[in-house]
């Protein structure tokens, strides 16, 4: 990008049936630590989360994001209520391939298996595809996460292999992690996927 030209990923809110994904604000740090003091959420993150000072350090991380260029925060927040309810995010973003990954995912256990996290996925896959004009779009799981490679599979994203460790968890040892993508090609059948899932969530099915 050269001077005067606009970033590929600017901070744009976007907006869905069920949630609003604002862009990520220091002053939201203390609202995403009151709603992710839950172990479960972590288990899977390479990172520790025990304090609100661990929480700082990551969203100081994500937050240097946007002037590198590699990256935009979303706090997800209840479209009608406003309450904050978890963290999503671009990230590894690279504009001359237009590739971005999404990740960093995590839902507060009272609104998991609910219509959030699907209209995550679909309002943050449809900003990529139909407005950056991304080439792929990328998710990357812990091997051992089961239910996280068996959600992206059922969406339609492509298990393309394993990096052998690839990252270290905070207990020191090593995390193979798969990756799975979408290229435009796909993107419709994954749109589709995505909307039909949604809509029987918000009718409260599975």
């Amino acid at each position: 990008m050269t001077d005067g030209e606009k970033p590929w990923i600017e901070p744009v809110v976007l907006v869905g049936e069920v949630v609003r994904l604002d862009p990520l604000e220091r002053e939201d740090v203390p609202k995403l630590w009151r709603v992710a003091q839950h172990e479960s959420l972590w288990r899977w993150m390479p990172m520790t989360m025990v304090s609100l000072a661990d929480m700082e350090r990551a969203m100081e991380w994500v937050l240097s994001w946007p002037a590198a260029q590699t990256g935009q925060g979303f706090v997800t927040r209840l479209r009608e209520s406003g309450e904050v309810v978890g963290l999503t995010t671009y990230l590894n973003a690279n504009e001359h391939d237009r590739r971005v990954e999404i990740g960093f995912t995590w839902v507060t256990p009272a609104w998991q298996r609910t219509a959030v996290n699907t209209e995550c996925k679909l309002l943050l896959l449809r900003h990529a595809f139909e407005v950056l004009g991304a080439n792929r779009v990328e998710f990357k799981t812990d091997s051992q996460n089961g239910p996280s490679r068996a959600a992206l599979a059922r969406i339609g994203a492509q298990e393309e292999g394993t990096l052998r460790n690839h990252m270290l968890r905070p207990d020191g040892t090593m995390r193979h992690s798969v990756y799975f993508s979408v290229l435009p090609p796909e993107w419709p059948g994954v749109e589709d996927a995505l909307t039909s899932r949604l809509a029987l969530r918000t009718m409260g099915l599975r």
